[in-house]
């Protein structure tokens, strides 16, 4: 299994690239986020991957973080959501949203991903319900909840997350209240948003 390369960029579009790793030029398909984070052509870049083989076919995918590695992963784990679906769900979701999402029940999220359904949407936040709610309320990222590894700080919206399980509320509860705020708030901004959110119910 082929876990990330660092190579010079020789092509770049909106949904893969070429890294020139060791002579060796490798074509990774990638979310369109992935895409325009990338440095010029010509830069050195470093993409965390996921190898998928089937009988008449090997492809690359590339993620700019271990997280949205991971977050794939765990997509496609789900039956019925392939390679060029997980692709599609980070297309339009931050691992955080998927997550958040996933704990609220929130499978609409999920449908506005070129591909997805109501019916694999309802499926994919079912079968990953526990996990990453759990996670979620133990303020783990998605790379501790998806893949191996843990100790790694959680993002804002973890960690919102796991203060209002910790004051009582269900992991559901504050997933749904988080799922509409700014990922990029500070860790106390975000309780006291989601908090004033829950007392107008």
């Amino acid at each position: 299994m082929i876990y990330c390369l660092t190579g010079k960029l020789l092509k770049k579009s909106l949904d893969m690239v070429v890294l020139s790793c060791a002579g060796v030029g490798y074509q990774v398909q990638v979310p369109a986020s992935v895409a325009g984070a990338l440095p010029a052509v010509g830069q050195e870049a470093t993409l965390y991957t996921y190898m998928n083989v089937t009988d008449s076919d090997v492809s690359l995918f590339g993620f700019a973080d271990e997280e949205q590695q991971a977050c794939f992963k765990m997509l496609t784990a789900v039956s019925g959501v392939g390679p060029k679906v997980g692709l599609a769900i980070l297309n339009v979701l931050t691992p955080q949203r998927i997550a958040l999402a996933v704990s609220a029940g929130d499978h609409k999220a999920f449908t506005a991903a070129s591909g997805v359904g109501p019916k694999l949407a309802q499926r994919i936040t079912l079968e990953l319900k526990d996990k990453v709610g759990k996670g979620l309320a133990e303020g783990l990222t998605l790379a501790d909840v998806a893949g191996p590894g843990a100790g790694a700080p959680g993002s804002n919206l973890a960690q919102a997350a796991a203060a209002l399980t910790s004051l009582g509320y269900s992991s559901g509860e504050a997933a749904a209240a988080l799922s509409k705020l700014d990922e990029t708030l500070p860790v106390e901004e975000l309780i006291k948003l989601a908090l004033r959110g829950m007392a107008r119910r």
